[in-house]
């Protein structure tokens, strides 16, 4: 049976929205009603649509104390020195505030089915084919092998744009700048990810009930107190700053990256990361060209 506190977080998050249904936790996906093995209904809310993120003052980027903690983490997941060099999460440094206005956030990454319903319009590209018999087609998983521009013009043909860098941690990280979406300890049973590993496809994690992509929204208790699912694994997503090494050491409003750039941004970390990765705070980058099985993206609007 759920913890008191885990209870009260899912009512929190029910709170959130007009019309309530029933779920269970940890990795029931939602909407519907299903039973836990104790035949005790826990109280969640739908998932589609936008979540509304309060503006003001929020932190943003890491200091030295915590890229020390990333590192320390990095070290004991991947069992080596060699993969957590000094300079692997530099790039966080320094903590800063920022001050955002008011925006409205995706509640879950952007699903194929959407994807495929903008295709069909002419507004997005067709959606490259994934491997044989693999999870990037099925209709209720996040959308994948998607560009930056490709994300970027789902966006505009569903009335929105990418989330800024400073947009997307927000989300993630609250008004007080939690290390997970859920709060600061890790735990591999509320997201959908990885494990350390120096070889490809040995990064692949079950044990959190899938091996590749999920289905968005399985993870009910991995959603933030404001009902966003998913900002930490399943799919690393697309933001729409330019990357740069580091932050301004300053208090900025609105900031929405350098001009010009060769890479755009990556947050959220995939179903190949593991936790180190899937901090609110971890930052990546690569071309906009470049479409990848384990990358995709949700979307954000101005509030009026």
């Amino acid at each position: 049976m759920p913890s008191v506190s885990f209870a009260a977080r899912l009512i929190a998050i029910g709170a959130v929205f007009f019309s309530p249904t029933v779920l269970s936790a940890a990795h029931t996906r939602a909407p519907g009603a299903h039973h836990t093995r104790d035949d005790v209904l826990t109280l969640a809310a739908p998932v589609e649509g936008r979540a509304r993120i309060t503006g003001g003052l929020s932190p943003m980027g890491s200091s030295v104390r915590e890229i020390a903690a990333a590192q320390e983490r990095c070290r004991n997941e991947y069992g080596h020195e060699s993969a957590c060099p000094a300079t692997r999460y530099a790039d966080e440094w320094a903590r800063h505030n920022v001050r955002l206005r008011p925006f409205y956030i995706d509640r879950t990454e952007v699903t194929v089915a959407a994807y495929l319903r903008c295709a069909r319009t002419g507004a997005c590209k067709p959606l490259r084919r994934g491997p044989p018999k693999s999870t990037h087609s099925a209709p209720e998983h996040p959308v994948t092998l998607v560009s930056w521009h490709d994300a970027d013009a789902f966006c505009s043909y569903a009335g929105g744009r990418l989330p800024s860098e400073a947009e997307w941690e927000r989300a993630a990280r609250g008004m007080l700048g939690r290390t997970f979406p859920w709060g600061e300890i890790f735990d591999r049973r509320v997201s959908n990810h990885g494990r350390g590993a120096a070889q490809a496809f040995d990064e692949l994690d079950d044990s959190d009930g899938f091996a590749e992509l999920a289905p968005v929204a399985s993870f009910v208790a991995g959603a933030t107190n404001e009902g966003v699912f998913d900002l930490a694994g399943n799919v690393a997503e697309w933001v729409s700053d330019w990357y740069q090494e580091g932050y301004a050491d300053a208090d900025q409003s609105d900031p929405r990256g350098p001009a010009i750039g060769t890479r755009r941004v990556i947050r959220g970390g995939s179903y190949r990361d593991p936790s180190v990765e899937l901090r609110g705070a971890a930052r990546s980058a690569t071309i906009p060209t470049l479409a990848l099985p384990w990358l995709g993206f949700r979307c954000a609007r101005d509030a009026r």
